[in-house]
């Protein structure tokens, strides 16, 4: 049985880039409410309060001085975990000091931000499209997801993009990270016109 293996650009690579940023302001933003909210209480907690907006303003700093690090990948899963962290600890705070909503919506922030990190981090790992007789295979954000030949009009492999046409007039264009070389290209059209 044919099979060929392609590391490919993660389908989700750029969607999830398009929302990094976002993201982290929005978390940013939350941490300095939770600051105004710690002022604001009849025996204000001083360095809660310092806390909370350094680290909001951090949260909203870092999209724009990330590209500076060398390894963003670990630079953003690392203040991920930072801002979790600080979500679930901030929700016991809120929580020992009778603020259950705030602690409550700290601790859905909390997984949420957790999640996102995750998801970051499978993005981020070598992904792989493997295609052989069935069809083709596609990682998704949580497993894989199979395309069978039945449900593409055409595949081509040209200039290091995999084009998939599907019969239902969508189209997907992956990235292809490895150099295939003109022959194996060849081969591989080949391969794809057989099956279609």
């Amino acid at each position: 049985m044919k099979q060929y293996k392609l590391r490919i650009l993660h389908p989700n690579t750029l969607t999830r880039l398009r929302l990094q940023p976002v993201m982290h302001m929005l978390v940013g933003i939350l941490f300095l409410l939770n600051g105004i909210g710690i002022y604001k209480s009849l025996a204000p907690n001083w360095s809660m309060t310092i806390f909370f907006f350094l680290l909001g303003l951090a949260s909203i700093m870092f999209p724009f001085i990330m590209k500076r690090f060398s390894n963003i990948q670990a630079a953003n899963s690392l203040t991920r975990m930072v801002q979790a962290f600080t979500c679930f600890t901030g929700c016991l705070y809120f929580l020992s000091h009778l603020e259950p909503m705030i602690g409550l919506l700290l601790l859905l922030t909390g997984i949420a931000t957790a999640y996102i990190g995750w998801a970051e981090y499978k993005i981020f790992q070598p992904s792989f499209a493997r295609i052989d007789t069935m069809g083709i295979t596609l990682p998704t954000t949580f497993s894989e997801r199979l395309i069978g030949w039945n449900q593409l009009n055409n595949v081509i492999l040209r200039d290091d993009l995999l084009t998939l046409d599907f019969k239902n007039n969508k189209i997907m264009q992956l990235e292809v990270l490895d150099e295939t070389g003109v022959v194996t290209a060849e081969e591989m059209n080949t391969f794809f016109k057989s099956r279609l």
